[in-house]
């Protein structure tokens, strides 16, 4: 059975019976009204992501009902597939809307270390699995996991895989891979717990690139045994993803400022880059969004001009003159030995160094310099994003920080806006109920919000962990109608996962697309931001959402 419901304010989930009608509902949805940020699909679940100030969940919700109900009563096609068209139920969803389908073929040497337990295990011979996967024709059904990691389903003949008992710790970039009924190519090195058949030097994600992963939703692969790899990848590429962006980077020019000291974690933040996370790029960008807002219009830049984002102790050297705004979290800031105010323009002159000393309200800082930060773009966005390894590397001590032309007119003479400080005690937040509040006993459904939770230390811009000092945890309904485990499905940033230990994490912007873990709610959009700014031993409180913007579950 179907079902649409909402992810959060600004995001909708649809249940699905199987991968099939996942792409069948993908390729209905193919002309999107505008403000339709992205379609996310997964194994049987889709979710389209929107922005609200172009459309509201409800007209979203009429699109998707309509695509729905005309991609499930279409009649099968009479035509017949040709021999570069998988065959049965996921072969039979329909491309790309043009018409295209892309195909790459991958060369891959065949020599995974675990090749030898397949055989064990599966009852195949080495030799047959690799005739099997080398002849079958292969569908990107789905991305996820990681930037460019597509999850290739076949209707050839093939077999279920189990995972690995254990999960490795790391596996190499172009690792070859099979997991249940699916195969795939790992874009860059992590852990993971596929089974590892062979390895190819395929180019699986260049984020500089006109289409920046190889393998897209409804691709078509082949793989090609070959003994050995040459230095360059010989593999079929789709023009378009060959072609680097070159004005994206920017021209090697002098630095406006040096880092003297960069703390713990100083990063170059925009608004991020959304409409990616089909193809396993998250949204990233500034966990303070107001704040980064703010400095930006304090100093006459464009809103979305980039900025620093700086933890405890940063220091930063002026080379030449500049303005510059400090949002966000609060604490002593001095401009050499002068102290200065937050969230107003400061001039500094050639060789003073701006000291920001460790927050005493909130937690993160917010630096603005007048034309924004120059930095190398990936798709489109100068975000560095921790958790997916895309933009810019964090800033380090002696690193040149360059300025560009973001300007978006004089510096202002006064900002309008309300006067505001990082909450030092229990914070409210105020959640939409997730799609999969049947997971939960109705007991712990109601904890839930009665609980006041307390950040973690080893929270970060990943996800904020929450533990409660009572030792409350959210039990499974143990629903016999639920399967063990949720297939991974989309997610967005602040989804709360609440794993089998029963403690939430908070998706914040460099979260993953997907995940495989319950989301029992997910942060309103406008109370997101509180998330930059709390501290470990902080408290939180959920509270539901009260807003015309919020579908009701």
């Amino acid at each position: 059975m179907s079902r649409v419901r909402p992810l959060g304010d600004r995001a909708l989930i649809v249940d699905l019976p199987d991968l099939r009608s996942v792409i069948a509902l993908h390729a209905a949805l193919a002309a999107r009204p505008r403000g339709v940020e992205d379609v996310v699909l997964a194994a049987r679940t889709l979710a389209v992501l929107t922005e609200p100030r172009r459309i509201d969940l409800d007209r979203a919700r009429t699109w998707v009902e309509r695509a729905l109900a005309g991609a499930l009563v279409r009649e099968p096609s009479t035509r017949q597939p040709s021999a570069a068209e998988p065959r049965g139920e996921a072969g039979s969803a329909p491309g790309p809307a043009d018409g295209s389908v892309p195909e790459v073929v991958i060369d891959v040497v065949y020599d995974g270390e675990d090749l030898p337990a397949l055989e064990r295990s599966t009852g195949v011979a080495v030799d047959e699995l690799i005739r099997r996967h080398t002849r079958a024709v292969w569908r990107v059904a789905f991305c996820g996991f990681a930037p460019g990691f597509g999850y290739l389903v076949t209707d050839d003949d093939w077999f279920q895989v189990p995972r690995r008992p254990s999960p490795r710790t790391r596996v190499p970039a172009g690792a070859v891979g099979l997991a249940g009924g699916f195969s795939g190519v790992y874009p860059r090195e992590g852990p993971g717990g596929w089974q590892l058949i062979g390895r190819t030097d395929a180019p699986l994600w260049r984020p500089r690139a006109a289409r920046p992963a190889l393998l897209v939703p409804g691709a078509v692969v082949r793989f090609r045994e070959v003994a050995a790899l040459p230095d360059d990848a010989a593999v079929d590429i789709p023009a378009e993803h060959g072609d680097e962006l070159a004005a994206t980077v920017p021209a090697v020019t002098v630095p406006a400022v040096t880092v003297v000291r960069a703390g713990p974690q100083l990063l170059v933040e925009d608004l991020g880059r959304p409409g990616f996370a089909s193809v396993g790029a998250g949204r990233s960008g500034a966990l303070d969004r107001a704040a980064l807002r703010l400095a930006n219009r304090l100093v006459g830049n464009h809103e979305t001009a980039a900025g620093v984002e700086a933890l405890v102790g940063a220091e930063l050297r002026f080379e030449r003159g500049a303005w510059f705004a400090v949002t966000g979290a609060r604490g002593a800031l001095r401009l050499g030995e002068r102290p200065i105010e937050p969230d107003s323009a400061v001039h500094a002159m050639p060789g003073d160094v701006l000291r920001m000393a460790s927050a005493e309200h909130g937690l993160r800082y917010t630096v603005a310099l007048r034309g924004g930060v120059d930095a190398p773009r990936e798709l489109g966005s100068c975000s560095t994003d921790i958790g997916a390894s895309i933009g810019p590397a964090p800033l380090a001590d002696g690193d040149g920080i360059v300025l560009g032309d973001e300007t978006a007119g004089e510096i202002p003479p006064v900002d309008v806006l309300t006067v505001w400080s990082p909450p030092d005690d229990a914070v409210d937040v105020r959640v939409v109920p997730g799609p999969r509040q049947e997971w939960f006993a109705r007991a712990s459904l109601q904890a839930f919000y009665e609980t006041e939770w307390e950040v973690t230390p080893d929270s970060n811009r990943v996800g904020l962990r929450l533990r409660s000092p009572e030792g409350t945890v959210m039990a499974r309904s143990g629903d016999p109608g639920l399967p063990a485990e949720l297939a991974s499905e989309p997610m967005v940033p602040g989804a709360i996962q609440v794993p089998p230990s029963g403690l939430p994490t908070v998706l914040l912007a460099d979260g993953p697309v997907t995940g495989g873990y319950p989301v029992i709610a997910v942060v309103a959009d406008a109370d997101l931001d509180l998330f930059a700014q709390v501290r470990p031993g902080q408290r939180i409180r959920f509270r539901h959402a009260r807003s015309a913007h919020v579908l009701p579950a």
